[in-house]
């Protein structure tokens, strides 16, 4: 048996991209600065190192998030790893790993103040993106 469950809570680091995919399922790209605390070994002292993660968000759910979210907001995101791989144009191979959200947390609001509203990230049954309304309590 395999366990594929992460949680991730950190600020965006830039503006959601809403995209479409040729056969028209939204997909919503985020990217989240997760720190880590090291010691420094020539200090002694504790210092923050960022880790930047990748966080995808597919369907009507992704839609409804983008006009929410913003670059510096605090979320905690529920959801699976995912690797992919892929070639460029000059034949290099790359792969990349990312999170495939389930869920989304704001822990902030757009003006900087403490949130919580959570929205699940993926509908479940007869659920739609209009399930969450236009006004998100912040």
């Amino acid at each position: 048996m395999s366990i594929n469950r992460v949680v991730i809570s950190g600020n965006l680091t830039r503006d959601p991209e809403l995209r479409a995919t040729g056969g028209g399922m939204s997909v919503l790209k985020l990217g989240v600065a997760v720190n880590d605390r090291r010691k420094n070994q020539q200090t002694g002292e504790w210092e923050d190192y960022p880790n930047f993660i990748d966080v995808t968000v597919f369907g009507a759910r992704g839609e409804a998030l983008s006009r929410f979210l913003s670059k510096g907001q605090k979320v905690a995101i529920e959801g699976k790893l995912r690797w992919r791989q892929w070639e460029t144009q000059q034949g290099e191979k790359r792969s990349a790993i990312e999170v495939i959200a389930d869920e989304v947390e704001f822990l902030s609001s757009r003006d900087g103040g403490s949130g919580g509203y959570s929205a699940p990230a993926a509908p479940s049954g007869g659920e739609s993106a209009d399930d969450l309304g236009e006004e998100i309590p912040f």
